[in-house]
């Protein structure tokens, strides 16, 4: 509860209504929900609204985003290294994994932006879907402890847990394919990226691996690192298929 306050739910709007049934969490304080929803664009436009911004729910659900990420992951993989921990814990909380997230509880749909935020793509910003949903982890905090979040957070997480276990089979793979050609063939694999599609706030990337002047492997991805983690992995999986015939 905020400031001691409690918004009867007669008072809620029928759009906060739909999106507490998406996340399934009815708040006792609609307040902090309508902040984590705000982005400094709105209370930069309308400063008589008497609105705060999302930003100190961010900073804040950014702090317990870590720890409970880090939990899961410390109690799903009981005999992971602590840098393999900290790799998966960054590849969760990453801006685009977390806009992601944000995506399929539509948070964009609810965002209130300033007019300018609003026409250049603001509600599909990776940025801002990010920071919406880390102040939004902040709200239900603040709302209704760390029981609540943990276990909201838990579902999530268990929802992706077959991607994040393919992500930690496949995170370490230019590290395994330059282990086996320094060790095989005395050379350092590079990377060079071929293509770029899609808009800006969705970019696909196509990255080659090269060892010598071979292309050993290719790989897409949502960032250039994706990519070459793919092409990487694309060319230890040639590697062994070749070995093997």
């Amino acid at each position: 509860m905020k400031n001691g306050k409690r918004t009867p739910p007669e008072m809620w709007g029928p759009s906060l209504q739909e999106l507490q049934k998406r996340l399934g969490i009815t708040f006792h304080d609609v307040s902090l929900l309508e902040e984590a929803l705000t982005h400094s664009s709105f209370v930069n436009e309308s400063p008589s609204s008497g609105q705060a911004d999302n930003q100190r729910l961010e900073f804040l659900g950014d702090a317990i985003l870590d720890f409970i990420v880090g939990e899961w992951l410390f109690l799903r993989y009981p005999d992971a290294r602590e840098g393999d921990l900290t790799s998966i814990r960054a590849y969760v909380v990453r801006t685009e994994s977390l806009a992601e997230l944000a995506r399929e509880l539509d948070l964009g749909a609810y965002l209130r932006l300033g007019r300018g935020e609003e026409a250049s793509g603001g509600r599909e910003r990776p940025a801002n879907l990010c920071a919406a949903f880390e102040a939004l982890v902040g709200a239900i905090y603040l709302d209704q402890g760390i029981r609540t979040v943990r276990s909201w957070l838990h579902h999530l997480l268990e929802s992706h847990a077959q991607e994040i276990d393919a992500h930690r089979e496949t995170k370490d793979a230019k590290s395994l394919l330059q282990e086996y050609t320094q060790g095989k063939l005395h050379v350092t694999p590079s990377y060079r990226i071929i293509r770029e599609e899609g808009p800006d706030h969705a970019k696909v990337f196509t990255a080659q691996a090269i060892v010598g002047q071979e292309i050993w492997g290719e790989g897409t991805g949502t960032s250039k690192q994706a990519a070459e983690q793919a092409a990487a992995a694309a060319a230890l999986k040639a590697r062994r298929t070749r070995s093997k015939a």
